[in-house]
């Protein structure tokens, strides 16, 4: 059967110093217990059988037309903000490049489980079915709460026993394919800085501009690093934004998770705010809340400045220095926006608009309302409904009442969806740590998948309702 896929080899151009030849695990087994439907017909791969999608998801053929052999790329990064040269794809690697057929932009199929790789050090190279069942849930998730991420394509439960000290052991294994619009993070271009490779770094810098920021790019610009810089601080102030705006705890923004497209990606200790809290903490292991959920917009402010900072030998510094400073109003601008589009209003304007998302989040923090519930309540500004909520007696309270009157004043959108199903529920689909082990336990318990599709199913009627579809 011939799909309509258009692969690509466009990393592979960069040549030597970039990344690594490798090859996937062979796995005992191959059980298909996810595939991305939506995704895959983004980029002409929805016609694949399940034997070929195995084939080429489980067992990693190579896909036509891509790349003969994975790549597992090299990258350094700060980790908790403590500089680490050892690091880059340890579990995973590039495995195929194709154009998404709706914009042409390049995506990347990207493994997480796939074995071992010269930098898995002394790791086995595997996910945890476990892990990876998280990894959906996020990636569908953030995508119906309108969040750029990266989708997660396909999940393969792959026949082994892991030993974790975070699970009970011994725990099932799986591989993830994430489909995602590019794998080069800040640690990229941190890894070259570090090794002195000024031209690598300057061939990393004009083939990200080429293959994703296009509109950036002229023929012998000398101000191409600052261009980058701001395009780069713009993506990612706006997704922080909607993280913010989601209720999202990344938990891991160490700078080789931010990606230089802004796209939100690999999900590990991540969790939704059960209300509005700014020291809550995805991660166990994050004692002193470095990456809590308020702390979220600093960080990646401060792993911007790591970038400009590699940055600096191909650039002005001035230059470099207005760039990085493109951050902040972006990110203002994004959370007003984004704000707005979770209640289904219309902008008046900047003094309004702000206005209503800081009185937003100081009435959610002295209410203590649901934080999920409170958008869904108020969706289109509509009162009634939001009054006949279960968490109502949190709205009739006097902290509510300035808060009332803002949401009153901006119009309901014109794409608010009020009369979709999903608003006609009484409670919205949450994310909370403990919904998402009560979806984990009938598969631990007696691989009973049921709740965990129809949980996905309500997330889909989710991101319909919101999308306006």
């Amino acid at each position: 059967m011939t799909h309509p896929f258009k692969p690509r080899t466009t990393h592979a151009e960069l040549g030597e110093g970039y990344f690594d030849k490798v090859r996937a695990a062979a796995f005992p087994e191959h059980i298909l217990r996810y595939r991305n439907q939506r995704a895959a017909a983004s980029v002409g791969l929805d016609g694949l059988s399940d034997e070929d999608w195995v084939n080429y998801f489980g067992k990693f053929e190579p896909l036509p037309g891509s790349f003969p052999e994975p790549l597992a790329l090299r990258y350094h990064g700060h980790q908790f903000q403590t500089y680490n040269p050892d690091l880059g794809d340890g579990r995973g690697f590039l495995y195929a490049q194709l154009e998404d057929l709706n914009d042409g932009r390049l995506m990347d199929l990207g493994t997480k489980g796939s074995g071992r790789t010269p930098w898995s050090r002394a790791g086995d190279g595997r996910l945890t079915l476990k892990g990876g069942v998280r990894e959906v849930l996020a990636t569908a998730m953030l995508e119906a709460l309108g969040v750029n991420t990266s989708k997660s394509l396909s999940l393969i439960e792959t026949g082994e026993e892991l030993e974790r000290g975070d699970e009970p052991s011994p725990t099932r294994s799986s591989v993830l394919v994430r489909l995602s619009h590019g794998h080069t993070r800040i640690g990229s271009f941190q890894r070259l800085s570090y090794l002195k490779e000024e031209e690598r770094l300057r061939a990393l810098l004009d083939h990200s501009v080429r293959a994703y920021y296009p509109a950036l790019w002229v023929e012998g610009d000398n101000g191409r690093a600052a261009k980058f810089l701001g395009a780069v601080s713009e993506s990612v102030a706006e997704t922080g934004a909607r993280w913010i705006a989601a209720g999202f705890v990344h938990g891991v923004l160490n700078t080789d998770n931010i990606n230089i497209t802004g796209e939100s990606f690999d999900y590990g200790p991540w969790r939704f705010l059960p209300t509005y809290d700014p020291g809550f903490t995805a991660a166990y292991f994050d004692e002193w809340g470095l990456y809590a959920f308020g702390k979220q917009p600093d960080t990646l402010a401060w792993n911007l400045t790591r970038l400009a900072e590699v940055l600096l030998p191909l650039g002005e510094h001035a230059e470099l220095e207005a760039a990085l400073n493109q951050f902040w109003p972006a990110f203002q601008r994004s959370i007003w926006q984004a704000m707005l589009e979770r209640l289904g209003l219309e902008p008046l304007g900047v003094e309004a608009d702000s206005a209503l998302v800081t009185e937003v989040f100081s009435t959610l923090h002295a209410t203590q309302a649901p934080y999920e519930q409170f958008f869904f309540d108020w969706r289109g500004g509509d009162e009634a409904r939001a009054f006949a909520s279960p968490s109502a007696e949190h709205y009739r309270s006097e902290a509510f009442d300035k808060l009332r009157d803002l949401i009153a004043a901006h119009p309901r959108a014109a794409n608010a969806n009020l009369d979709h199903p999903y608003f006609k529920r009484e409670r919205p689909r949450t994310m909370l740590i403990d919904e998402m082990e009560a979806l984990w336990a009938p598969i631990a318990e007696a691989d009973n998948w049921r709740p965990l599709y129809e949980a996905l199913g309500e997330i889909e009627e989710m991101r319909e309702a919101y999308a306006g579809a």
